[in-house]
């Protein structure tokens, strides 16, 4: 089982904590640009599997990523856990997982809690962007895929703890009456 979702990083300033009695300036990098990361964690080990791009993640990139699940040649039925992107839902996907025999399951709409990825991306924010200035676009996009390549090995102890199969789901909806 794998948990599927992109994350787009943006070169822009992250202020982590701060509090100051005067005023502070911050050096922060002119322009937006975007760094994608579509990524297909494994849930028992962890391994993250990546497309990147500096554009837009889209069906095609979504392909690849199935292609790239297909040719790890597993032993075994694969599912993909999902959001609910369109480019994820389309007619071409679909086709393209069936044919390659790897269940597509969408989350419910708005379940972000849902997707173990999403503490990842959470993580890689935390250790790449939050209070870090990068003068330019190649050493902020260098970081994230640095950050991406060290998730099973030096940030492996972390994230094992972090990325545990722990969900909190509600079986009723309660309301509290006044």
């Amino acid at each position: 089982m794998f948990f599927v979702d992109a994350a787009h990083f943006v070169l822009a300033p992250f202020l982590g904590y701060l509090w100051s009695l005067t005023r502070l300036f911050i050096k922060a990098p002119s322009g937006r640009k975007r760094f994608n990361v579509l990524g297909a964690l494994n849930a028992i080990t962890h391994e993250l599997i990546t497309i990147t791009n500096d554009t837009y993640i889209n069906a095609q990139s979504v392909c690849d990523m199935l292609w790239k699940i297909a040719r790890l040649n597993l032993q075994m039925p694969v599912t993909l856990v999902l959001d609910n992107a369109r480019y994820q839902r389309c007619v071409i996907v679909k086709e393209l997982a069936c044919l390659l025999n790897i269940e597509l399951l969408f989350l419910p709409a708005y379940s972000p809690q849902l997707n173990l990825i999403e503490r990842l991306w959470k993580f890689v924010k935390k250790q790449c962007l939050y209070s870090k200035y990068y003068p330019e676009f190649a050493v902020f996009k260098n970081a994230i895929i640095d950050c991406l390549q060290k998730t099973h090995s030096t940030y492996k102890q972390e994230l094992d703890s972090f990325l545990t199969l722990n969900f909190q789901t509600f079986k009723e909806s309660q309301f509290a009456s006044y």
